[in-house]
């Protein structure tokens, strides 16, 4: 199987998270094409079997760029594929999120968005925690993500089966 994992970043945070993806992913004995979401030139499903796709949270959604690549995910095209979608994100959005019954992540749009173009949903998002606005990523962030994309591997030889 193929796929592309496809991000966007402002200070390096989300990128770590995507490669942590890509290369787990890889280890699993899956092809990978890591871009960032500029550098996506061509997006045809006949070239990639599933799709994971990363933000930072921003104002509590996902950047412009990736607003704009999942206009260019066609329905007919794209459909019954699967995916996972992630994000980075600030705790202190997490728990203001949850304590006030909203949903601040831009990771659980970029779902939303992918299911309304039918596209199957491999797992849960993944929310990874930086501090600040610019992080670090939170120590554990990278063996949790590593145990993420370990899990869409798992689902995604199962699909092959």
């Amino acid at each position: 199987m193929k796929g592309m994992v496809v991000y966007d970043t402002s200070y390096g945070n989300t990128k770590t998270i995507a490669e942590t993806i890509a290369e787990t992913l890889k280890g699993a004995g899956l092809e990978v094409d890591v871009l960032h979401v500029k550098d996506v030139k061509k997006l045809s499903a006949k070239d990639y079997d599933f799709l994971v796709l990363g933000s930072p949270t921003r104002f509590g959604t996902m950047s412009f760029a990736i607003r704009g690549f999942l206009g260019k995910v066609k329905s007919e095209e794209w459909m019954n594929k699967p995916f996972a979608a992630f994000d980075t994100e600030n705790p202190e959005n997490i728990e203001k999120a949850l304590a006030e019954k909203k949903e601040w992540s831009a990771a659980e749009k970029i779902a939303e968005k992918l299911i309304d173009k039918k596209m199957k949903q491999l797992l849960p998002v993944l929310k990874a925690a930086v501090f600040g606005q610019k992080g670090p990523l939170k120590e554990g962030e990278i063996e949790r993500t590593k145990d993420y994309a370990k899990e869409i591997a798992n689902r995604l030889n199962e699909e092959k089966v």
